[in-house]
């Protein structure tokens, strides 16, 4: 049985994953177009990379290193993928906004898989 905190972090995964999902849906109908005011996703990719770099900086027990290393990796990876889609010419968006959803949802899967693994128990010799 998963205990709540375990619980908490596969719905937040699944949220993630969803998200991403979304993403790559709105990537395959070339539904991006850069918004009237570039600066808008040049603040949310910097705000994706910061929070990143925050979660990793962040004190955490070892064991949790590879789930931390996971969820900052993929906010760092995706604030890269928002931040370069202002910069680049209009016909990477649709790319870049469906690799930023193919992180996500990799995040997800992956995320929830670590969420649901229970730890092993310590026995001392």
């Amino acid at each position: 049985m998963l205990k709540p905190p375990n619980l908490f972090r596969l719905l937040n995964e699944f949220i993630i994953l969803l998200l991403g999902a979304l993403l790559i849906l709105l990537a395959a109908n070339r539904g991006v177009s850069l918004p009237g005011r570039p600066s808008t996703m040049i603040a949310l990719g910097v705000l994706l990379i910061y929070w990143g770099l925050r979660g990793r900086l962040r004190a955490q027990p070892q064991e949790a290193d590879v789930a931390v290393n996971l969820r900052s990796g993929s906010l760092i990876l995706v604030g890269i993928f928002v931040l370069a889609i202002p910069m680049l010419p209009l016909r990477y968006a649709d790319i870049l906004l469906a690799l930023a959803g193919g992180v996500l949802v990799l995040r997800g899967i992956l995320g929830g898989i670590l969420s649901v693994r229970e730890p092993r128990a310590r026995t001392s010799r």
